[in-house]
C-alpha cells in the first residue's frame, strides 16, 4: 500500500511539472529620451544668481544601467525681454550650473539645449509667489481629528490667477510631499493649506509628535507648469489603485526643434519661493 502511494505522489508530481510552462513578456522599449530637469527657483530674499540644469536620458524598466548622466551638452537660457543670456557650464556630471544668473519677475526665458546634433527649447514666464502670512500646528484641519498637522496660512492676491506648488519634507524623510493649488474659487482670499501624517504601519509611517520638524517650499507656478504637476502628482498617488487609469508618460514644454518626434521629458520651470520650517510643540 505504501508504494502504491508513493508510485501516485510521484505522478501527480510529475502531472503538475508539466503543466508548468515559462513564459517570456516582451516589454516594448523605446529610444533614450532626454529628460531635463531645469527648475530655475529664486529664493525670496536672495540673489538668485546660482542655478543648476540636471540632464540625463530615459533607461528601460528593467534596465540594470545606473548612470545615465548627459555630458557634452550645450545649455542657455535667454531673457527674451531684455535678451540677455546666461550660458550654464557643463559640470561633467549630468549637472549644468551658472553663478551670475538674474531673475526678473515678469520676464520671459527661453532655454535651449543642443545635445546629440539635435536642438530642444522651452519658454517660461519667472512667476512671483506671496509671502506666507502665518504658520501654525492644529489638529483642526486635518483628515484626523487627533492627529498634529502644520498650517499654512497666505493671502493670496487679488484680481489675478494664481498657482502654487508647495513641498512638504519631515526632516530625515527621503521622498516630500507635493501639493497643488489654485485661487480659482478662492481669488483675492486669506488661504489656508495644511500637511499631516497619518500612522500607517504598511511604510513605517508615524504620526507627527513633539520635536519632528517640517521643511516648507511654497512656489508660485505659471499655469501651463500647475497642469503639468497637477498631472503628475495624480498619477503618483493613484499608483496600485485598480480603478485608476493607465499612467502615460507625460508631455512637458520641451520641444525637438530639429525632430519633433524625439521630444524631450522633462519641465523648463522658473519661480519665485519661500521657505520655512517648523518644529512641532
Amino acid at each position: 500500500m505504501k508504494t502504491f502511494l508513493k508510485h501516485i505522489i510521484l505522478l501527480l508530481c510529475m502531472a503538475l511539472t508539466a503543466c508548468t510552462d515559462v513564459i517570456d513578456v516582451d516589454v516594448p522599449e523605446t529610444e533614450p529620451r532626454l529628460v531635463v530637469e531645469a527648475s530655475l527657483d529664486w529664493e525670496k530674499g536672495s540673489l538668485g544668481n546660482n542655478q543648476i540644469v540636471k540632464l540625463s536620458t530615459s533607461i528601460p524598466y528593467f534596465s540594470n544601467q545606473t548612470n545615465n548622466s548627459v555630458t557634452g551638452a550645450s545649455v542657455k537660457v535667454t531673457n527674451t525681454t531684455n535678451n540677455s543670456e546666461f550660458i550654464f557650464t557643463d559640470e561633467n556630471d549630468g549637472t549644468y550650473s551658472i553663478a551670475n544668473f538674474v531673475p526678473i519677475i515678469g520676464h520671459t526665458y527661453t532655454l535651449e539645449i543642443a545635445y546629440n546634433n539635435q536642438i530642444y527649447t522651452a519658454e517660461e514666464t519667472l512667476i512671483p509667489v506671496t509671502d506666507i502670512a502665518n504658520l501654525y500646528e492644529s489638529t483642526a484641519n486635518g483628515f484626523d481629528n487627533e492627529a498634529l498637522e502644520v498650517n499654512i496660512d497666505f493671502n493670496d492676491p487679488v484680481n489675478e490667477e494664481n498657482y502654487y506648488l508647495f513641498k512638504f519634507q519631515e526632516q530625515g524623510d527621503l521622498l516630500p510631499e507635493l501639493l497643488d493649488i489654485s485661487d480659482e474659487f478662492t481669488n483675492g482670499n486669506t488661504m489656508t493649506v495644511f500637511f499631516e501624517k497619518g500612522e500607517d504601519e504598511d511604510i513605517n509611517q508615524d504620526e507627527f509628535m513633539s520635536g519632528n520638524v517640517v521643511d516648507i517650499k511654497m512656489y508660485g507656478v505659471s499655469k501651463t507648469y500647475y497642469n503639468y504637476i497637477k498631472l503628475l502628482i495624480e498619477q503618483y498617488d493613484s499608483v496600485g489603485d485598480p480603478f485608476s487609469s493607465t499612467p502615460a508618460a507625460l508631455r512637458g514644454n520641451c520641444v525637438n526643434t530639429t525632430n519633433v518626434n524625439n521630444y524631450a521629458l522633462g519641465y523648463f520651470r522658473l519661480t519665485q519661493v519661500v521657505k520655512a520650517s517648523y518644529t512641532f510643540q
